[in-house]
């Protein structure tokens, strides 16, 4: 092996450790000068956990633009990043899957009455506060889906398969959660099934546009509408905000209901449903497809 051979594959293209050792350089170097540079002025405005996401976001963009455009010299369509990719269908799909996937199992939890409401008295109306949340949860939830479903999981999935990819993105999804607040083994592996549930839908839809919309459908449900708890982090509602009231095994505790077992059993049964509607699709599967 020569010392090209080390680096390059016979195709030319970097081979996949070192692609993610670039991204991740480039990402790490981008997020940090813009956090140098912007948020002394953004805190002012925006909360820390807001500016740190902003920050984030605009290395892994950034890192995605040198991976993608300088390094690889490729498209966006194995990112699924491409326009054809962004087509309201998919992103209709994306924010129903995410949606439906916590509401359901959470009303049923409600009516059962393992989950409770109290009242809640932060100064702030439901659309004020709805509004506040989804400028939070876009950029949030593209900043992780880019991380955790990006370059990353395509370089990965060229390399050794989709399977490995979704294993390998999905454990360190739910490892980076596991320093959030209240944190438990059982959270963990939610969320890293979690992290397979939407990289299920990056491979189901090819697009990781509806991967975006599930993500941010999920947080935002869950703080918007059911005014819960999100991995772990409390928020300050108006009027009301359910609670736990029933085993923490079942409901989540103090993780919030994502991180209950009605909750994985949730994404299980609907990961299920959308892989069998799109086997019977008249096209190919995109997860059965291997794009290089």
């Amino acid at each position: 092996m020569t010392a090209r051979d080390f680096f390059y594959r016979p195709s030319g293209s970097l081979r996949a450790p070192w692609q993610w050792i670039g991204f991740i350089v480039v990402a790490l170097a981008a997020s940090r000068l813009a956090a140098a540079a912007v948020a002394p002025f953004a805190l002012r405005v925006l909360s820390r956990e807001a500016v740190v996401f902003w920050c984030l976001l605009a290395g892994l963009v950034l890192a995605h633009l040198v991976m993608v455009r300088v390094v690889d010299r490729g498209s966006w369509a194995p990112i699924g990043l491409a326009r054809r990719q962004a087509t309201p269908a998919r992103l209709a799909l994306g924010f129903a899957a995410g949606s439906l996937g916590i509401l359901v199992p959470s009303g049923l939890l409600l009516l059962g009455h393992w989950l409770g409401d109290e009242p809640a008295v932060a100064p702030a109306s439901w659309a004020h506060y709805a509004l506040s949340l989804a400028a939070f949860f876009l950029p949030q939830s593209l900043a992780e889906e880019l991380l955790s479903r990006g370059y990353l999981f395509a370089s990965t999935r060229a390399a050794i398969g989709w399977p490995a990819a979704l294993a390998i993105t999905s454990v360190g999804f739910g490892l980076l959660h596991s320093f959030n607040p209240g944190a438990s083994p059982q959270s963990v592996v939610i969320v890293m099934l979690a992290g397979g549930f939407l990289g299920g839908i990056l491979l189901v839809t090819d697009s990781l546009y509806a991967a975006w919309m599930a993500h941010f459908a999920w947080n935002w449900s869950m703080a918007a509408l059911l005014h819960a708890t999100v991995s772990g982090l409390p928020s300050r509602p108006p009027d009301y905000r359910v609670v736990d009231s029933g085993p923490a095994w079942l409901t989540g505790g103090v993780w919030g209901p994502e991180g209950g077992a009605a909750a994985a059993l949730s994404m299980v049964l609907c990961m299920t449903a959308l892989v069998a509607w799109r086997r019977k699709s008249p096209r190919a599967a995109p997860f059965e497809r291997i794009e290089t």
